[in-house]
């Protein structure tokens, strides 16, 4: 039986499809890699991926994955403070911190959860929490779960403009906290937050910084600690949240990282903790195998950086126009949504996974495809998959 809903869903489905906006999924035969074998394209090029460093099916991390499985079992079965805590999550959690050098950290099966979690259990009324304009979906909707809760005062600063955000901070004297949440990398353009900057500002005004680093975590700095440490300001942030899911090992999870007092509260008061299981056994497992890993491997993070810089500065010598930036996210803007999907498509029929995106994920006018480099990939994967942007550049008139 079709409902009312069923039938203004439809309608909405048929208009993305006469858009041109509408998104296919890909299913995949075999794990993340540089590249896989897609269901009815055969081998192709991944160049969308978030597997900054290759690990995703790196042995060791799989090992350790398969190794948790055995010993802790398919499943948690309850959350931590009902039916107990395994050993695996307080080790990861330790990792975690290390990892972005805070003296805790508390694990969630997503960052989406630990950004949720957050605003909303630790602030108040009493006050204030200001996000950059272009923050991530996650931080956004935790911001407007926070105002609902809680009901702190909430505003947005426009991108990285530390004017406005100084302005906003001195509104709001008369807060008892006042948190600042920023991406440390902008994920639709690849830019890196200006920490030292933030630092400054929320210093003058006794405001706490929370960096979101999941586009860093294992891709900036010299070890791959991220944002901090590419700024020379490790150790300095005083809350930090970041995925399992996209450089380290790519399979799921994330967490909140800070002071003591700050994830003991959490583990007292937060509800995406309190009310859902814990991260998986197997996932702990293999995401505090790929922390090691990068631990003991920092020149996977060098090989990240030198393919990044390959990929940009060929892209520039055949004719597009790359957004400017030092992480392996490479943007090319090609305005409407319907060119950036069907740029799309030309590619992965020439064997390049390469996804588009447009509006709301980008502002109209903004669609893009975004490339996303690995330390995975050869030089002989990036120079076919450059042989594909030639040839359907010029196809298309854009080069």
């Amino acid at each position: 039986m079709t409902t009312v809903l069923d039938g203004r869903l439809g309608v909405a489905l048929e208009q993305f499809k006469s858009e041109r906006v509408y998104k296919t999924l890909n299913h995949l035969e075999g794990p993340q890699a540089s590249r896989v074998v897609m269901e009815g394209r055969g081998e192709v090029i991944i160049l969308s991926s978030n597997n900054y460093l290759g690990l995703s099916n790196e042995p060791e991390v799989v090992a350790a994955g398969k190794a948790a499985l055995d010993r802790f079992g398919a499943g948690t079965a309850s959350v931590r403070f009902i039916c107990g805590t395994f050993t695996i999550h307080r080790d990861l959690e330790r990792a975690c911190a290390r990892l972005v050098g805070t003296p805790a950290a508390m694990s969630f099966v997503s960052c989406w959860n630990a950004n949720e979690a957050l605003p909303a259990t630790v602030l108040t009324a009493n006050d204030v929490v200001l996000s950059d304009r272009l923050n991530h979906a996650s931080i956004i909707d935790g911001i407007r779960l926070a105002k609902s809760i809680t009901k702190c005062q909430t505003g947005v600063f426009e991108h990285a403009d530390l004017k406005d955000l100084d302005s906003k901070l001195a509104d709001a004297r008369d807060r008892e906290v006042k948190m600042v949440i920023t991406d440390g990398v902008f994920s639709m353009e690849g830019a890196i937050a200006d920490l030292p900057g933030l630092l400054e500002v929320c210093h003058k005004h006794g405001a706490i910084l929370v960096v979101d680093d999941s586009h860093a975590t294992g891709v900036l700095g010299e070890n791959g600690r991220g944002t901090a440490e590419h700024h020379g300001v490790f150790g300095e942030i005083p809350i930090m949240t970041s995925t399992l899911g996209k450089a380290l090992g790519g399979a799921a999870g994330g967490f909140v990282a800070g002071s003591n007092e700050l994830v003991d509260y959490l583990t007292q008061r937060a509800r995406p903790q309190l009310f859902t299981n814990a991260l998986p056994c197997t996932v702990a497992g293999s995401a505090l195998a790929a922390i090691e890993f990068l631990e003991a491997h920092p020149e996977r993070v060098a090989t990240l950086r030198d393919n990044s810089a390959y990929f940009r500065e060929r892209l520039r010598i055949l004719g597009f126009e790359p957004l400017p930036g030092a992480t392996p996210i490479i943007p090319v803007i090609l305005g409407e949504t319907a060119a950036a999907m069907q740029m799309s498509e030309l590619l992965l029929q020439n064997g390049v996974f390469v996804t588009g995106f447009g509006y709301p994920v980008v502002p109209k006018g903004q669609a893009r495809v975004r490339c996303q480099i690995s330390a995975g990939h050869s030089r002989e994967d990036l120079d076919q998959a450059l042989d594909a942007f030639a040839k359907v550049g010029k196809s298309l008139g854009l080069i």
